[in-house]
């Protein structure tokens, strides 16, 4: 995340079109928060909920996911991280 959010254009606002809301209403970067949300289940889970074997140890793409999920066989864990931004408004400016 730390490298995704430096990518800018050439008008210096950010390539996510998310951050260039944020960044025109008048947002900074605050700080990388890299495990804002976690999802932790078993293989049989993850199984159901994403359609996918997970027959493999390591990092595998889950469609539609920011992030690749960490499986584990020997543990019967999969788990997700995902990072986010944080991102702070002046709302003075908003007013």
């Amino acid at each position: 995340m730390a490298d995704y959010v430096r990518l800018v254009r050439d008008d210096g606002l950010q390539q996510d079109p998310w951050l260039r809301v944020h960044a025109r209403l008048g947002a900074v970067i605050v700080k990388v928060a890299p495990a804002s949300m976690v999802v932790s289940g078993s293989l049989a889970e993850w199984r159901q909920w994403t359609g996918l074997p997970l027959d493999q140890d390591g990092e595998v793409i889950v469609p539609g996911a920011l992030v690749p999920v960490s499986v584990s066989r020997s543990y019967d864990r999969v788990v997700y991280v995902e990072p986010n931004l944080c991102m702070q408004h002046d709302l003075r400016s908003l007013a």
